[in-house]
């Protein structure tokens, strides 16, 4: 059995890497191309060829793409550039825009993970004959008494088992997480083992269809018949100011709301995109005790009417919480925390953990 838990030999067995043109991927390639597999390298472009090549801090076009070329050139491994730009419009930008049009926080490098990128790629990978699939992603893949698990990455700083809680088992099957193991320092290390000239290159931060960080231009853009003006109203009912479009605020937002004359600050405490009201209020208005989920992907065994125990993340940069998930009647499941939550905003995530193991999540509604 080889180091990615296959039984054949390195040379005989196929991985296609993801590569963005990051340090990441690039090192992914990189150490597969050392273990001696028969590596192929595959780039997704997924928007705008000539508007994104400008971009920086972003992935998957212009430059990026440019770059994943090169190294791959280094490696001397072939290279695939396959245009995706359609398939990710339909599921992850539209989607996007039409999250932000009901009153929601939407997540769109998880709906990329979970369609263009695992679904769609993964597809591609089969075609050409692959064993394996291997990311950059610091999450790390375990063998466990039922089949493969998701656990958290070594380094808990650059963990993002968040983005990845809609993998499915039948996926984990197929991806290999090379990184998951490693410090962000040790990548860079490797990369420069490799003169790969990409090994000082800065991380991806923004979402990469998102000009300058506006997702209201995005939304605008997509769906323009979603800007409506509207009211501000405190939890009374009582209108406090009028805004240009509830796509403008996120649940929890305090700058921006231009109230003035209020004895304490107010915060985002809810969006009603029916009557196009943003409702404000003090801080502890916007403490949640429990949410409810839908469209769950589940990894672990299932449980039973008593629910389960274990530690659960509604943003991808806190620490676990403690929490209790059990079945609603209508089929959902619902997370009650020990202790409420603040700023929880429906169209985000809620993934749950036991120690380091990923149980699953799933998508917070509205109610």
């Amino acid at each position: 059995m080889n180091s990615l838990g296959i039984e054949k030999d390195p040379q005989d067995t196929r991985v296609v890497v993801a590569m963005s043109g990051g340090v990441d991927s690039s090192v992914t390639a990189a150490l597969m191309v050392e273990a001696g597999y028969d590596v192929v390298g595959i780039t997704l472009q997924l928007y705008d060829h000539g508007e994104a090549i400008q971009r920086k801090n972003a992935c998957c076009a212009g430059q990026d793409i440019h770059d994943a070329r090169n190294v791959a050139s280094r490696l001397d491994i072939p290279h695939y550039v396959l245009d995706y730009e359609s398939r990710f419009r339909e599921s992850v930008m539209e989607d996007f825009a039409d999250a932000y049009a009901r009153g929601e926080t939407p997540i769109p490098c998880v709906r990329c993970n979970q369609t263009v990128k695992f679904r769609d790629l993964m597809g591609t990978a089969r075609d050409l004959g692959a064993d394996a699939l291997a990311t950059g992603h610091y999450v790390r893949r375990e063998d466990g008494a039922n089949g493969p698990e998701m656990h958290r990455a070594v380094d808990h700083t650059r963990d993002q088992s968040y983005f990845l809680f809609a993998t499915t088992s039948a996926q984990l099957e197929l991806l290999r997480f090379p990184l998951g193991a490693r410090p962000k320092t040790e990548t860079r290390e490797i990369a420069e083992r490799f003169d790969l000239q990409v090994a000082a290159k800065p991380d991806s931060q923004d979402i990469c269809f998102v000009p300058n960080g506006s997702y209201a231009r995005i939304v605008e853009r997509l769906r323009p018949e979603a800007i409506q003006p509207g009211e501000i109203v405190d939890l009374e009912g009582n209108v406090l100011s009028e805004h240009d479009g509830i796509i403008n605020f996120t649940i929890g937002q305090r700058r921006g709301l231009d109230i003035g004359g209020q004895a304490e600050a107010l915060y985002v405490v809810r969006l009603e995109p029916e009557t196009h009201r943003v409702v404000a209020g003090p801080r502890e208005a916007l403490a949640v005790p429990s949410v409810k989920l839908s469209d769950v992907n589940w990894l672990s065994t299932p449980f039973d009417s008593d629910g389960v125990e274990c530690a659960v993340k509604i943003r991808s940069t806190m620490d676990p919480e403690p929490a209790r998930l059990t079945r609603t009647e209508d089929g959902r499941l619902e997370a009650t925390f020990v202790e409420p939550q603040y700023g929880v905003s429906p169209g985000q995530a809620c993934v749950a953990y036991d120690g380091e193991r990923v149980l699953g999540g799933g998508w917070i509604d509205r109610e």
